[in-house]
């Protein structure tokens, strides 16, 4: 597992953590190590919690499967992400969601009780890890809560004005670079790859917004604002 202590400390988890303590820090966490082929289940909803995971390398997606049956992309996750986070230390203790590699990957799964429970070394960064943990898990629910108003928006126009308008008050300028691919933005949005292609086409042309790949250029704010009640 030495192999991937640079993206372990640059995961969120690790964030203030001395680059020279994470492998010491890691025998007091006694994470599990795997390694997955493309297509591989991570974990299955449903299935008993083991730990908070760690995606080390490749890349996987995260999944809810509807009461009709579809399967619905919430996110994508990329070497450094979390999953898991969410239900580590609520009342549960199975797997909310589905976690399927894309590639070939490898993960680490921390239990929970190696997070909150005494240090027996009494590692002076353990502290660090609990607070991280606090901020992960409340940035995480504001994105759900962020992404719950998405789905309330009607038309197309209207979620992507609202997604772009959000990313234009966090970064504080015009010209910002998406997170997301656009399959990734679609399963954000919860719409039709083609169908949010066509309108991103259409806004383009009628001088609301220009793009490049995941690069957004704001052109007309009032009118991307106005949107949002159509």
């Amino acid at each position: 597992m030495k192999e991937y202590l640079d993206v372990i400390g640059n995961s969120a988890l690790f964030k203030g953590v001395e680059p020279n303590n994470i492998e010491e820090m890691l025998k007091c966490l006694s994470p599990i190590f795997r390694k997955y082929k493309r297509n591989d289940l991570i974990t299955i909803a449903g299935d008993p919690f083991q730990g908070i995971g760690i995606l080390l390398k490749g890349e996987a997606s995260v999944s809810k499967e509807t009461p009709s049956g579809n399967r619905m992309v919430i996110h994508m996750i990329e070497p450094g992400d979390m999953f898991g986070e969410m239900i580590a230390f609520s009342d549960y203790s199975s797997w909310p969601a589905t976690v399927q590699a894309v590639r070939e990957s490898a993960a680490l799964f921390i239990p929970r009780n190696r997070i909150i429970g005494q240090c027996q070394r009494l590692c002076s960064w353990h502290r660090i890890i609990i607070q991280n943990m606090l901020r992960l898990v409340s940035n995480r629910a504001l994105m759900l809560n962020k992404k719950l108003e998405y789905l309330t928006i009607k038309g197309m126009r209207g979620k992507l004005s609202a997604l772009f308008l959000d990313q234009y008050r966090k970064e504080g300028r015009a010209t910002f670079t998406l997170s997301m691919n656009r399959n990734q933005m679609a399963d954000f949005l919860n719409v039709s790859r083609p169908s949010m292609s066509r309108e991103l086409s259409r806004m383009k042309e009628e001088g609301l917004i220009d793009y490049h790949l995941s690069s957004i250029r704001l052109l007309d704010i009032p009118a991307l604002e106005r949107a949002l009640d159509e």
